[in-house]
């Protein structure tokens, strides 16, 4: 395929155009027809998507509690730490969850108001409201118990899911389960109830991983991580690595690798890190093991947040870090000045840039 009115043939622009920060690509689309062509063609935006996961983004919000409002921040391998904002939703909103370079965020002001956004087109859905009064009757803290976010990028949909015990007032959760879903292809949201006896804890609420058509929890218990299948909502309890040690320092994380479920363990002086090469039978493989001793004073409050092949991004308190497989050198990413009311790692998601319609 060659142009004709250009010096590159058509294939070389379109593998430059598929590594173009997204904004830069929309300024690009305006050049001229060709460009605008190619940049809209279903196989490109294939194409920039698969290129822009193997480059992993963090996101982490910034607050400021003296002027009530919060900044991101969005720390990139390549391009280093840039800012962005989510003012186009016209709304005060804490971010939820983070998948596939959309955001479910919540309204603050607003409890029960939902926002679907695409951060790097400025492009959102202001969700329905459900008819359960979920909010207030299911969950003691005012919010969900879980928050997950499932974007099929192939299938250019998604689902949102608000999960929680139910607590009748001046009681205890019984156990039951209650799950909203909500289905961009048909535009509502669909209720079930089960049985889990397994809590969740809000470390491991923030760190839900969609891969393989489910949502992934890490339990509080670190007894096993439950999963949601999207297409049936049925829930499955999967089994951690036989290898994985709990108590005496050590902690375990539940991320993303390549499209894989990964498991990361941290201890005093080694992280571990599993992938799971078969979902099916639940076969983990220990990919490495990488020892902490230069990052020795930070270990306590570090936290993994995303990851590939190539690096794995951890946040602390004050810091993100990241660390490079290949060379085993570890790099600071960013560094919080101010006084930050939380740690970085309470507000921090696996991100990337993505070229994804939310309406």
């Amino acid at each position: 395929m060659n142009s004709t009115d250009g010096i590159f043939p058509d294939e070389v622009i379109l593998q430059i155009l598929a590594r173009l920060p997204v904004k830069s690509l929309f300024r690009a689309k305006t050049v001229c027809k060709l460009w605008y062509r190619i940049s809209s063609d279903n196989y490109f935006i294939q194409l920039y998507n698969e290129i822009a996961a193997k480059n992993p983004v963090v996101l982490v919000e910034i607050s400021d509690s003296s002027e009530l409002k919060s900044s991101l921040i969005c720390i990139d391998n390549l391009r280093g730490v840039s800012e962005f904002s989510l003012d186009f939703l016209k709304d005060r909103v804490k971010v939820r969850a983070s998948c596939n370079g959309i955001l479910c965020c919540s309204s603050i002001p607003d409890k029960g108001v939902y926002y679907v956004c695409n951060p790097m087109t400025r492009e959102f859905k202001l969700l329905p409201r459900s008819r359960e009064r979920h909010v207030t009757r299911f969950y003691p803290d005012g919010e969900a118990t879980l928050v997950g976010l499932a974007c099929n990028l192939s299938m250019q949909k998604y689902n949102v899911v608000l999960a929680g015990y139910h607590r009748t007032f001046g009681h205890r959760p019984d156990g039951t389960f209650i799950c909203l879903v909500f289905d961009s292809d048909l535009n509502k949201w669909r209720k079930f109830v089960s049985f889990q006896d397994d809590h969740f804890t809000h470390m491991n609420r923030n760190q839900v991983v969609f891969v393989n058509g489910a949502l992934h929890w890490l339990t509080g218990s670190f007894s096993c991580i439950l999963a949601l299948d999207m297409g049936c909502d049925v829930w499955r309890k999967i089994s951690l690595p036989e290898e994985v040690s709990y108590g005496a320092g050590n902690r375990v994380y539940l991320l993303e690798s390549d499209g894989c479920l990964s498991v990361i363990q941290i201890s005093e002086a080694w992280m571990k890190i599993w992938v799971m090469k078969d979902y099916e039978s639940e076969r983990w493989h220990e990919v490495e093991r990488v020892s902490l001793r230069c990052i020795r004073g930070m270990v306590p409050g570090i936290f993994p947040i995303s990851q590939t092949g190539e690096c794995v991004f951890m946040a602390t308190h004050k810091q993100v870090l990241v660390y490079h497989r290949r060379s085993r050198v570890w790099k600071e990413m960013y560094s919080v000045k101010n006084k930050s009311a939380l740690p970085l790692w309470f507000s921090a998601h696996a991100f990337r840039s993505t070229i994804f319609s939310c309406n």
